[in-house]
């Protein structure tokens, strides 16, 4: 009896660790911040955008701003009064969730521009660098195959206090992308972060808000400031 109860307890704990690691697959969560990177997460704010789309559906043609906090938190439409914008950000995001939900967020605009940020969570999160420069690939080619035409302005990772450790990884992405740009007509690279370290890095706590991630009012300027020529250009081109 004791013998058996012993191999049934065998065969339990080897079930129950086989389905834990199958679901560690399915649905890998943060090393950092604990963001679970199932796209369902989402689900009610795409919603809501699609609610607010059915009040009044924007017009084609404008600039979508899309990517994590750092866009939802901004008011875009305050910080560039000039360009005819539409924000769709959603907090937490990676850029795996804005290929996942490309036929709803994007695709329906029909943007001219598209500035998007993301990669901040998807480091955060313990992608590999290399599985976020394929990421922003599959997303760039989202682009040039369903929206020939449209351009991509791309904010690169920012350094932040509270992400000091996990800046290498992120400049590499930036490296990456920064030299695609270099050779793509149809992709922009608003440089924003080499004017946040010229006092340093980390970069100089006032361009954050007390978390040490999310940017000031401070630091929104300075990425207008940068961001805004960049989109300028990729207007009248």
């Amino acid at each position: 009896m004791v013998a058996l109860g012993v191999k049934h307890f065998l065969l339990f704990t080897k079930a129950f660790f086989g389905a834990l690691i199958l679901l560690t697959g399915l649905f890998p969560t943060a090393f950092a911040d604990e963001v679970v990177a199932d796209p369902h997460r989402f689900d009610d704010a795409i919603t809501a955008f699609e609610a607010a789309d059915k009040i009044s559906m924007p017009e084609p043609g404008k600039v979508l701003f899309l990517g994590s906090s750092s866009i939802r938190r901004w008011d875009t439409a305050k910080a560039f009064p000039e360009i005819d914008s539409i924000n769709r950000g959603f907090g937490g995001s990676q850029t795996s969730d804005c290929i996942y939900f490309f036929d709803r967020i994007v695709l329906p605009y029909k943007p001219k521009v598209i500035v998007l940020y993301e990669g901040d969570n998807d480091i955060g999160a313990g992608k590999s660098k290399e599985e976020v420069v394929k990421d922003f690939q599959t997303f760039a080619k989202r682009v040039r195959d369903k929206l020939p035409g449209t351009k991509i302005v791309h904010i690169p990772i920012k350094p932040s206090i509270k992400r000091a450790s996990l800046w290498t990884k992120m400049e590499y992405v930036n490296q990456e992308v920064q030299a695609m740009a270099a050779n793509r007509k149809d992709l922009y690279y608003a440089d924003i972060a080499t004017p946040m370290l010229t006092t340093g890095s980390p970069p100089d706590e006032s361009l954050f808000a007390a978390d040490g991630l999310h940017l000031s009012d401070k630091g929104n300027a300075l990425w207008a400031n940068v961001i805004g020529p960049v989109i300028e250009e990729a207007l009248r081109e």
